[in-house]
């Protein structure tokens, strides 16, 4: 993802917190029978309730964008699955897309969709610290760091709801579809397409990439196309930065600096 495009998510971000908190107790005063913004006490396991809840009752759509944020002290050491565990509860009729961070995909679940009729859509991309749940449009659950620390929020505010399918369309457009993330990191081809993606980011030339592969030149570049083609990259360059930042490089993969970066 570009730099650019990474600032205009952080300042979404942004957004959604500042309108979070600005807004809160406008729609409680106005809005007495019906909040419309409503804090969810009780922690992470409250959360987890009224996500099922949401999800039991949500009959068209479901988008989930799931990123690691701090400051939930009662939350596991590490979350994965959970997010398979409420989606198995939505209806068979409703389309849902979890959006999730590189850390945090749960690859057997992605597996597991790849063979169904109507499989969860799966994409992964550098999210940002929000776990936000969003139902049929109209009602959302947002957890996220604030001025009071980390907040669980039930919204039905129309300005806010707009807000976040913003963040998370945005998002979408730009990710990688998680199932061939699952393909680069599977047996031998994973291994040559990490290879590949490790000197597209150090910049070397596809004769010496090529040589250090023991393919031909041709076949190299062949290889370069496809991964490009599967990552949506529109340059090599792009294809490293994407490949870094989505957490495809090999662990030993050298630091390159980046145009502009100070040597």
């Amino acid at each position: 993802m570009s730099d650019s495009a990474g600032d205009d998510l952080d300042r979404t971000l942004r957004t959604v917190r500042t309108l979070i908190e600005s807004t809160e107790a406008l729609h409680r005063d106005h809005d007495r029978e019906e909040p419309r913004i409503t804090v969810v006490e009780g922690g992470y396991w409250a959360v987890l309730r009224e996500a099922r809840e949401l999800i039991s009752r949500a009959t068209r759509t479901i988008d989930i964008m799931h990123a690691r944020i701090t400051g939930g002290q009662d939350e596991p050491a590490r979350d994965e699955g959970v997010e398979r565990q409420l989606i198995y509860g939505a209806s068979d009729t409703v389309t849902v897309r979890l959006l999730s961070s590189p850390a945090l995909v749960d690859e057997d679940f992605v597996r597991e969709q790849l063979g169904k009729d109507r499989p969860v859509a799966i994409r992964i991309a550098r999210v940002p610290p929000l776990q936000a749940l969003m139902a049929d449009g109209t009602v959302a659950l947002v957890v996220a760091e604030s001025a009071a620390g980390r907040r669980a929020s039930l919204i039905k505010a129309p300005d806010l709801l707009h807000t976040l399918a913003t963040l998370f369309e945005n998002i979408w457009r730009v990710a990688v579809p998680a199932g061939e993330r699952v393909v680069f990191g599977d047996g031998d081809r994973g291994a040559l397409a990490r290879r590949i993606l490790a000197a597209l980011w150090a910049g070397v030339t596809d004769e010496v990439a090529a040589r250090d592969l023991t393919v031909s030149v041709r076949t190299y570049r062949r290889h370069v196309a496809e991964i490009m083609a599967l990552l949506g990259a529109g340059s090599r360059f792009q294809a490293g930065v994407r490949a870094a930042e989505l957490g495809l490089l090999p662990p030993t993969t050298p630091h390159r600096s980046r145009p502009g970066d100070r040597p």
